[in-house]
């Protein structure tokens, strides 16, 4: 059960110790994906603070996308869909700043001993890790691919066969399958030029320019559970994000 030590909050605001309970919970399966928490006087009396404090914390906690509200209805644990996915982490759009959902063709999985960059930014040293490379075609050309490498302790029983047969997004699976819920990503970007491989599977030439998107991606309790590496073709697309603040 969800318990509260005030004790912890020396030094920390009152409703940021009720958002990192309310995340610490998340993180437990207290609240399942979909599931709505308990109602506000409940949790107040769970938390011993008052309805004011409550709601900054769990005010933060819908800006992040982490909750929902429903009117009328209560507030719920979060799901990945497609529509989510897609304008809060697909962060390539076009010229114009439409964005149109990618077909995706799976072309490599396998299971191996994590490399020294993956280890590192999974924090997951001397384990093993699926790496599997997704090529995502927009309006009928090739633009991206994603080289994605996860924990394999997180991931027990993903294959290939799963990846294929998914019916949603990659995180929509991830959270419904094996309970990772994403909540923020962290990345960077930098330009290089495609090698032969990145050439050939984006139809372009050795040499071509492309951005490289690396990124880190959490879940509750900041804990990384992916490791990706984008290249792009922005010849007729471009990477386009939106600020968020976590705290």
């Amino acid at each position: 059960m969800l318990e509260f030590d005030h004790s912890t909050t020396v030094g920390t605001t009152l409703y940021k110790e009720v958002k990192r309970r309310v995340l610490r919970a998340l993180a437990g399966g207290e609240w399942k994906p979909g599931e709505a928490i308990p109602a506000e006087k409940k949790l107040c009396e769970l938390f011993s603070v008052s309805i004011g404090t409550l709601r900054k914390a769990i005010d933060e906690l819908v800006a992040e996308n982490i909750l929902i509200r429903h009117q009328g209805r209560g507030t719920f644990v979060s799901m990945h869909n497609r529509e989510q996915q897609m304008f809060r982490f697909f962060n390539v759009a076009n010229h114009d700043g439409t964005k149109n959902y990618p077909h995706l063709e799976l072309i490599a999985f396998a299971k191996k001993k994590a490399g020294t960059l993956a280890a590192q930014k999974l924090r997951q040293p001397g384990s093993k890790v699926y790496e599997f490379t997704n090529v995502l075609s927009l309006q009928g050309a090739p633009v991206i691919v994603d080289d994605i490498t996860v924990p394999d302790l997180l991931f027990v029983g993903l294959t290939e066969a799963v990846l294929r047969n998914r019916p949603n997004t990659l995180y929509s699976l991830y959270q419904v399958r094996f309970g990772i819920s994403i909540i923020r990503i962290e990345e960077r970007l930098r330009a290089v030029s495609a090698d032969a491989r990145y050439a050939d599977l984006l139809h372009l030439e050795i040499g071509a320019p492309l951005l490289e998107v690396r990124r880190v991606a959490y879940s509750y309790d900041d804990q990384p559970v992916e490791w990706r590496i984008s290249h792009i073709n922005t010849g007729h697309h471009e990477y386009m994000a939106q600020a968020a603040h976590y705290s």
